[in-house]
């Protein structure tokens, strides 16, 4: 094969695989789309077949709609909700189940940066060893003892939970979406690098 040729298949690969790379973003969109799309389409219908008339099973989702607007009012003006309030007093009663709600309902408070301040800290430990650096968060604090959720890339929502001394933490600028997108880009969006890494330095010149 000409070598001209050749070259020229390179670049058309290199290019093909740009592409594809540009287009990734808009396909998971378009796949949380179609997934949400899906999932009210089958609850309409399933509304419907209960209620045999789309003018009922529209009223339906409107009530819906403006009922969960309002919980979400209450809980963002009082961080509390009548109807939750009832709910969980009802699920906490049934051991098993009451302890996967209230473990499920910290995480969601984590990722929503909702609950304590302690939530919303994030910071650097050493780990696996020494001079490696990954951000967690701060879920909880016992004395100078802090437990650290670190998650993991590209997927923020799998990870591990370690126990560190307040000692070895180094605090971080960034918020929970900017350390979010940092995990999720597996590095490539790193906002406020420059002072990131300042701190790191300087925390390694204090040992």
């Amino acid at each position: 094969m000409n070598q001209t040729v050749l070259v020229k298949l390179k670049k058309l690969f290199k290019y093909f695989l740009i592409g594809v790379l540009g287009v990734i973003p808009i396909v998971l969109v378009l796949q949380v789309f179609i997934i949400v799309k899906q999932l009210i389409g089958g609850l309409f219908f399933l509304v419907y077949g209960y209620v045999d008339s789309y003018s009922n099973t529209l009223f339906v989702f409107v009530i819906s709609f403006l009922l969960l607007a309002t919980i979400g009012y209450t809980l963002s003006k009082y961080r509390n909700s009548l109807v939750i309030g009832t709910v969980e007093k009802a699920v906490n009663k049934i051991p098993i189940l009451g302890m996967f709600y209230r473990i499920i309902k910290k995480i969601i408070a984590i990722f929503t940066a909702q609950g304590r301040e302690d939530n919303r800290e994030i910071v650097y430990i050493e780990y696996p060893k020494d001079g490696l650096w990954v951000p967690g968060y701060v879920t909880n604090r016992h004395g100078e003892m802090v437990v650290v959720y670190v998650p993991t890339s590209p997927n923020p929502t799998s990870g591990f939970t370690v126990i560190v001394h307040q000692s070895k933490l180094v605090y971080s600028l960034m918020d929970l979406e900017k350390v979010t997108s940092f995990i999720a880009s597996v590095g490539f969006d790193y906002p406020d690098i420059d002072h990131e890494l300042y701190q790191l330095s300087q925390h390694k010149s204090l040992d």
